[in-house]
């Protein structure tokens, strides 16, 4: 989708925004870092739905104070088992519900496809959240935002993107991201078993996107500007003996930077495990902290493009 323009427009998808909307984006995100502690009155008397159906600390709270600093007010579900769902009440008509009652809907779930069945359901915009293994689309903007940030362009970059490729929405939604960008080359690093899915790689020759995988960091750290690194996540994989084979198959140490480049960024979702070790926080090429302080800016400019007048 090549329009440029946020207004009620739902966010299901990194794949749905153009690089130039992401630049809208980004030029707002950087206007609202000065308001990420204070006080604006764009979304006064605008009430924005968080249905958070799986746990969040980063992206709800980051939502939630977004929501806050632009005057509008949160109307919370995160607590299933103090709703009517816990009842046996749909997902259609929970959507419903709040479609009365807000202005927009911000969902998470664990089963693909919630989103886009919220959207069709809903007739205010719906924002994705994070559902099933594939979705993102709202951390790739904060992922994709901190570059931009930091380095003032993502065109040329070597990048590398470690860990959980099969099961990882954060990682997918990143490389889906990415691509849109003139890259010099995409790392693609993890275990055998945690692969790209073949429908992503799909969309990445479909784009002209040319990447490389590989099992080792060590074979490929040296040439990275960015390392983008995913914990292996319990929660996603169908079988606990799959899981069992890979936890602990990587890990980020200050051996593993001893040789890299002076600029190098690490990057990180969050929540992390052990794949990145606390002795690299002190380092200089630590930015995942400052990666998830950037998701309050990022989530104001964004509901702001949307709900603002």
């Amino acid at each position: 989708m090549s329009r440029i323009g946020f207004k009620n427009r739902d966010v299901l998808t990194i794949l749905d925004f153009s690089r130039e909307d992401l630049e809208l984006l980004f030029r707002e995100a950087k206007k609202m870092e000065m308001y990420s502690k204070s006080a604006l009155d764009i979304l006064r008397g605008k009430v924005v739905a968080l249905a958070f159906f799986e746990p969040s600390t980063r992206t709800m709270f980051s939502f939630q104070t977004a929501i806050q600093r632009l005057g509008g007010t949160a109307l919370i579900l995160s607590d299933v088992q103090r709703t009517s769902i816990a009842k046996g009440e749909s997902l259609g008509d929970t959507i419903r519900m709040l479609d009365s009652y807000s202005n927009a809907i911000i969902i998470r779930h664990k089963i693909e496809g919630a989103a886009t069945y919220a959207a069709e359901v809903a007739e205010v915009p719906v924002i994705n959240a994070g559902d099933g293994t594939h979705r993102h689309p709202t951390q790739a903007m904060v992922d994709l935002y901190t570059i931009w940030r930091e380095r003032g362009n993502i065109h040329g970059l070597t990048v590398g993107v470690l860990g959980d490729l099969k099961y990882g929405r954060a990682a997918t939604s990143f490389i889906l991201g990415i691509m849109k960008y003139r890259l010099r080359r995409l790392y693609l690093i993890s275990p055998p078993e945690l692969r790209l899915k073949s429908e992503i790689k799909e969309i990445l020759d479909k784009y002209g996107v040319q990447t490389t995988e590989v099992s080792n960091i060590e074979d490929v750290v040296n040439e990275l500007d960015v390392l983008y690194v995913t914990r292996i996540q319990r929660e996603r994989f169908p079988d606990p003996a799959e899981y069992e084979r890979v936890r602990g198959s990587y890990r980020i140490t200050l051996k593993t930077l001893e040789n890299v480049k002076e600029d190098l960024m690490i990057m990180h979702p969050l929540p992390r495990v052990d794949e990145i070790l606390p002795e690299v926080d002190g380092t200089k090429y630590a930015y995942y902290f400052k990666q998830a302080r950037y998701g309050v800016p990022v989530r104001m400019a964004l509901l702001k493009l949307v709900l603002g007048d």
